[in-house]
Formats: structure tokens, sequence, C-alpha cells
């Protein structure tokens, strides 16, 4: 299993340059079984990042790009009476696939953006009373431009829950921008990544995550941080929330070779699980004031 995280992380190098941090966090995160969402600039490599993680893991990959005048049948799917059957016939849309881009998600509007909480949630769509079950495994990336930008609504605290982490990607360093400039890595080389993974082995490695131990003692400083939260902020971590810390911190360790979890691998993926959850009335370091503020 070891060497089939290596190979996922390595391929998924080879077209997003210098990031390869980002690229395990965003892989702990599906292994962790979440939905990630990426907030950055336009012209990151957001899009990309989700493209290549769909295609190296061997998972099929649809793209809904998110506007004001998207509807939720536009990405759940519309029924359609059929006059040969007199019946009303369902016509899945793009959210039946492994892989779901949500592609600006912060352009479009509230209603449009809760078509995704059954599906983030229960990993199915009810349309017309009747439920259809989404592929498994099932995902959701999503982008956003930043809040500022002209155009775009802000995510209800309730869709943030839903993402299990969220990352920014940030400008490349020079080196891994030069080398984009050279037309030796980004979209160029996306199309040429073969698969190192299927659908059966992701959910394989998905299941490996809950058996990585973590001790009594790990668990105290896991509560700890959510209590933490709790006090010193407007809305602090919810269950849900501290769930999947744990699991985070289970996929972390596991993508390090490691079948338990130490405190080092809690700390790693804090900042992307718990920051877009936090209100805060200024411009702070969450982690960070977490962090320094809960002793091991």
């Amino acid at each position: 299993m070891q060497n089939t995280i290596n190979a996922i992380i390595q391929a998924a190098s080879q077209v997003i340059l210098g990031k390869e941090s980002h690229i395990k966090l965003s892989l702990t995160c599906l292994l962790a079984g979440g939905h990630l969402l990426i907030e950055d600039l336009p012209g990151m490599g957001k899009t990309t990042l989700a493209h290549t993680l769909a295609q190296v893991l061997g998972l099929s990959f649809r793209r809904t790009q998110f506007t004001s005048d998207l509807l939720p049948a536009d990405i759940i799917g519309v029924s359609v009476f059929d006059r040969n059957t007199s019946n009303f016939q369902f016509h899945p849309g793009p959210i039946f696939s492994n892989v779901l881009l949500a592609d600006e998600i912060n352009r479009a509007t509230p209603k449009t953006q809760s078509a995704l909480l059954e599906a983030m949630e229960e990993h199915q769509v009810t349309v017309d009373g009747n439920t259809h079950l989404l592929p498994s495994p099932f995902f959701v990336i999503a982008t956003q431009n930043p809040k500022h930008h002209i155009g775009t609504f802000a995510l209800p605290e309730s869709q943030l829950d839903r993402f299990l982490m969220r990352i920014t990607l940030g400008y490349p360093d020079s080196q891994s921008e030069r080398a984009l400039l050279q037309n030796k890595g980004g979209r160029a080389n996306a199309q040429h990544i073969q698969a190192v993974c299927d659908g059966e082995t992701l959910l394989k490695l998905q299941q490996n995550v809950s058996h990585v131990h973590v001790s009594d003692a790990l668990l105290d400083y896991l509560q700890a941080l959510i209590q933490y939260t709790r006090t010193q902020f407007n809305t602090g971590l919810s269950p849900r929330a501290g769930l999947g810390l744990r699991q985070c911190a289970q996929a972390w360790a596991m993508c390090e070779g490691r079948d338990f979890v130490i405190p080092e691998d809690i700390q790693a993926v804090l900042p992307s699980v718990v920051t877009h959850r936090l209100q805060t009335d200024g411009n702070i370091n969450i982690a960070k004031q977490i962090l320094d503020n809960v002793a091991i």
C-alpha cells in the first residue's frame, strides 16, 4: 500500500510542480473519505490539481463550471417525461461520477450551492422523492476565488463544514515556475500521466486508514485542541470536525509510512482542517494560535 501512495504523490508531482506537500494534503483528504476545497487566485493550478488527482487515482471525473445562473438540476440531474412509457425517466447530472470538480463554487447562488449538501454528506441525491446512490468512491473537489472578488457568494457555514479540508496552493517557487515556463509541468504534462491506482484500491486504502492506531494520550491532545476552539472562537469545532481531524491525522500517518499517529501528524493537518470552520474577528493565524496554546 505504501508503494501505491508514493506512486500517486510522485505521479501528481510531475504535473503540480513544487507542491508535494499540497498534493500530500489533498491525498490525505481523499484517503480520509472527505471532500476538498481549494481556495486561491485564478490561474494558480486549482483545476489542474483536481483533474490530476482524478487521473492518477483512475477515477471518473466530471467538471462543472459554477456560475450565477447554474441551477441545482444542472448538477444533480432531472426527470423527463417519456411518452413511450408514460413515466418520468431520470437523467443523471455530472454529480454521478467518482470525482466532481465544482469549479469556482462561490460564483453560484446559495440555492445551487446547497444542492451539494445531501450528496456530500450521504453520498446520494433525492429527485422527485426518489433516492439515487452516487458511485463509490465519491468526492467533491471544489475551487473558489477569494471572497473579495466580484461576483462571489460566500459559502455558508453548513457548506464549509462539509469540506474536510481547505488548502491554498500559493505561488510556485522560482525553480518550479521556470520549469512551468519551459513546458515541463502543468497541463502540458497532465495528458501524459497514467493512472497508478483504481477505485477498488482506493477504497482499500481508505479502510486501512481506520486501522491506524491513535493512542489515548493523543486522543486527550485532540480533545484539548477541540475544546480550546470552543472557548476562544465564536463557533468552535463541531464533533464532525473533530472526527475529521482524527481521520486526517490517521491518513497523514499512513502517507508517512506509519501505522500509528504521532502529535506531528495532528499538527500537520490541523491548519487545513480547522481554519475554514472557525469564525474570527481579525486576521490572525488561527492554527498557530491553537497549537501554541494547547500543550501536548
